[in-house]
């Protein structure tokens, strides 16, 4: 994962063991991302195996080694930019492998595949060890732009952890790490010309710009490339504590550590203003290498703009009809700014206004239909919507998310903020030409209820399905097939040393009382936290202790998830038919379950509040084992029973208690729906 553009699958295997060496010829001698790569490569080998592979490194074609990588050409210095080549062939033989690619990037997203191959060796009479499976690729991505929008400010995450998120990334062909640096909550990158930006905007939780640096040159050596953002003019009150005369209005500014909308600006109509900008952003640009420069410009309520005399003024003398042309004008003069100091400028959807030059990207937050109206009017553009991995969506959701497809609606009950626009017609409606300025797409990643402790399993794996989208051909859709590889590729990012599920063990051990509790673990497998921006009402803050159960729980359940799905082929056998054993051990399992994990809900304070959970478990335990009852027997219940059952049900499917989900609610439903009716 992703799935390649083309597989041949041949009979055989590759054994990986202590022999295993590499061999470099062409470019790809002297590259030095590639040479790191294969460094990296035997280090992870060796943390997967157990075999002591490092030495095993052949600089130069000689033949013979286990794997020869061959890369025809150069590439131009460095940074990397958007459109590198990233294709590559990998053909794996009893005998060897050989992979090869055009450019270095190739080589790179090659070894990757290489990696993931790597498995145990299974079946009877099989020797123990590893191997990898003889097949041949031919691969390339779908489209050029392929990240991950990840928000510092609301909740600091260390250089380790983004490292970390680095090194997932590049596992799954990501090639865009877009970093939100600033918002209302902090200011996170140090600035040696306006220094009371970090002085005051950050808590004293930034970046230097050493620091920065080290993730730009991490990032680079995995083939990603670093694009900064901040946010302005809106979002903008960690700019504001330490400058307060950036500010649309008067007085003192402090860091806000709620969440939501905020109407703190910067005043567009102060030359100061775009004074200060130059210079912020000259210093930035020279940081960052990248040749694109994202300045937000999302979400802004012009209260300020309107309740300000000199503002209103200055629209009146510039013919600026209304807020949203003031928003216009300071977009084209930010865009000047940063075209001067040799960038591109990228901003979300609201910036798309008339006479915007048309070097500027459109990243869409707000849907397909914002996506596709920048690509007819010739702009380039990405899609985020969708691809929210803090609304707490299934992967299948977000893999059904296509930047050239209408969405889907969202899961549940409530829409997403990204269907909040009208209906985006059809891609059919672009010309191949405007089909191509769709450049790909970005998931986000909004801190607000992450923190470095459960970044990971916020991240992980739902991500990797994302990827596939960008990466993989578009008709690869197969949902069956992403969950049975997701579940490997999981298990593979944990040897890369990513936490998504050993954290949140960690977090629950704790809650338990410093040791591991059993009936804990399967009381919480079935559950999820509350999806979309639900917890935002109870006024959490980025202060709030994130240390709940809701908190140490991944955003899908797959125990939850196989339960559906055994339900539905229950279903689809003709009634009285089915083998309704299995389903009857797991409900009356976690239906017993619920009695042995209320002591540890009673032992510590932060697990109360799940004992009504456990109660409403019990509840839906015994009346889906009630509905199997009546379905095994093709007796009719009582003539109220299945009325009033599915009322019982419908007070827990897709219904919080607490902050939490169970998810086991939804097939037990549709056990009771198919239990027949009682006759009159």
């Amino acid at each position: 994962m992703p799935w390649p553009a083309g597989v041949t699958v041949q009979s055989g295997s590759l054994p990986v063991n202590l022999t295993f060496s590499v061999s470099l010829s062409g470019a790809g001698a002297t590259d030095p991302r590639v040479k790191v790569a294969v460094n990296r490569m035997f280090v992870r080998l060796a943390r997967q195996t157990g075999i002591p592979v490092r030495s095993h490194f052949v600089e130069q074609g000689t033949g013979g080694a286990t794997l020869n990588i061959i890369v025809e050409e150069r590439d131009h210095p460095p940074p990397q930019r958007l459109g590198d080549d990233e294709r590559y062939a990998l053909e794996i033989a009893t005998t060897g492998a050989r992979l090869s690619a055009g450019r270095p990037l190739g080589a790179l997203r090659g070894i990757e595949t290489f990696l993931e191959l790597v498995g145990q060796n299974t079946g009877p009479g099989v020797t123990p060890g590893f191997s990898v499976p003889c097949l041949a690729i031919r691969d390339q991505p779908r489209f050029p732009w392929r990240g991950l929008s990840l928000d510092v400010s609301r909740h600091f995450i260390p250089v380790g952890d983004v490292e970390r998120t680095l090194d997932g990334m590049s596992a799954v062909k990501l090639n865009v790490f877009h970093w939100h640096l600033s918002d209302d909550q902090g200011f996170r990158v140090e600035s040696r010309r306006y220094p009371r930006l970090q002085q005051y905007g950050s808590h004293g939780l930034y970046y230097t710009q050493a620091q920065i640096r080290e993730v730009i040159a991490y990032a680079g050596d995995r083939g990603i490339r670093v694009i900064p953002e901040f946010d302005m003019p809106g979002h903008a009150t960690s700019w504001l504590t330490g400058y307060p005369e950036l500010g649309s209005r008067s007085g003192a500014f402090e860091i806000t550590a709620g969440y939501g909308i905020f109407n703190d600006l910067i005043d567009p109509t102060k030359e100061y203003t775009y004074r200060f900008l130059d210079g912020f952003i000259g210093e930035m640009a020279a940081l960052f290498p990248d040749a694109f420069f994202h300045i937000g410009g999302d979400e802004v309520d012009p209260k300020q703009w309107n309740d300000n005399p000199h503002i209103q003024e200055f629209m009146r003398s510039h013919d600026l009809a209304d807020p949203k042309a003031l928003h216009a004008y300071f977009n084209q003069r930010v865009q000047r700014i940063v075209a001067h100091h040799g960038k591109h400028m990228i901003g979300w959807d609201e910036v798309l206004q008339p006479d915007l030059p048309k070097s500027v990207v459109i990243q869409s937050w707000r849907g397909q239909h914002s996506l596709w109206q920048a690509a007819r009017q010739g702009y380039q553009g990405i899609l985020s919507a969708g691809y929210y991995l803090n609304l707490m969506y299934p992967a299948a959701y977000h893999y059904g998310i296509d930047p050239m497809k209408v969405p889907p609606s969202a899961p549940g009950s409530h829409a997403g903020p990204e269907s909040a626009e009208p209906a985006p017609g059809t891609p059919a409606d672009l010309t191949p030409e405007q089909q191509k300025m769709v450049l790909g797409g970005e998931a986000a990643m909004w801190e607000e209820l992450a923190t470095p402790e459960n970044l990971d399993a916020k991240l992980w794996p739902r991500l990797a399905a994302v990827a596939e989208r960008f990466w993989s051909p578009e008709a690869t859709t197969d949902m069956a097939s992403m969950y049975n590889r997701l579940e490997s590729t999981n298990r593979w990012l944990e040897w890369l040393g990513l936490t998504q599920h050993s954290g949140l063990v960690l977090m629950r051990q704790r809650l338990a009382g410093g040791k591991l509790s059993q009936p804990l673990e399967v009381f919480a497998s079935i559950l999820e936290p509350v999806k979309e921006y639900s917890r935002h009402a109870e006024n959490y803050t980025s202060s709030t202790p994130l240390n709940r159960l809701v908190d140490s729980i991944p955003p899908e359940s797959d125990a939850a998830r196989e339960f559906r799905e055994e339900v539905d082929a229950y279903l689809s056998i003709p009634t009285g038919q089915g083998n309704s054993e299995e389903l009857k051990g797991l409900l009356a399992d976690w239906a017993n379950n619920t009695q042995e994990v209320r002591p540890v809900l009673r032992s510590n304070s932060l697990l109360t509040e799940n004992l009504p959970v456990a109660d409403a478990v019990a509840a839906l335990c015994d009346m889906g084992e009630q509905a199997l009852g009546y379905l095994g027997s093709g007796n009719a219940p009582g003539p109220d029973w299945k009325q009033q059952t599915l009322a019982k049900v419908d007070g827990y499917v897709d219904k919080r208690i607490g902050d939490v989900l169970i998810q086991i609610a939804p097939g037990v439903r549709k056990l009771v729906e198919a239990v027949p009716s009682a006759h009159p």
